[in-house]
């Protein structure tokens, strides 16, 4: 399975930027999203995550980083998860990953419980 991660670039401090991941060519049909960043010299950094619970309300998780800011969204047909973020910070900086597990794991926030990676798109804050 091949994400596609985009939406990155360039924004000035306290601006928005909306992320997209998408399947290609196929919906989501693994149990959770995620979106991970990454900055120069530090470790992938956990976002937020979409788990489908198969209710009427779907799983959302948030770092304390960007709760409150940022918001996971997903379209009805599972074709693409979305991350919008708000009130951008020099500190956002990062390359962006959306990622795909095909199961229910816990916790959600934990990098090796994610099976599919996208390429990443590049977030720069300027202040």
């Amino acid at each position: 399975v091949q994400l596609q991660a985009f939406g990155g670039g360039l924004v000035q401090a306290g601006g928005s930027l909306s992320l997209s991941c998408a399947a290609a060519g196929r919906t989501f049909s693994m149990y959770s999203v995620g979106w991970f960043r990454q900055a120069p010299g530090k470790e992938r950094e956990f976002l937020s995550a979409l788990m489908w619970t198969g209710g009427p309300s779907n799983y959302e998780d948030y770092a304390d980083s960007v709760k409150g800011r940022f918001i996971i969204s997903a379209d009805s047909a599972k074709t693409t998860v979305d991350l919008q973020m708000n009130n951008l910070k020099p500190e956002d900086t990062a390359v962006y990953y959306c990622a795909a597990s095909l199961q229910r794991r816990w916790p959600v926030r934990t990098v090796e419980n994610y099976d599919y990676w996208g390429q990443g798109t590049l977030v720069t804050v300027s202040s």
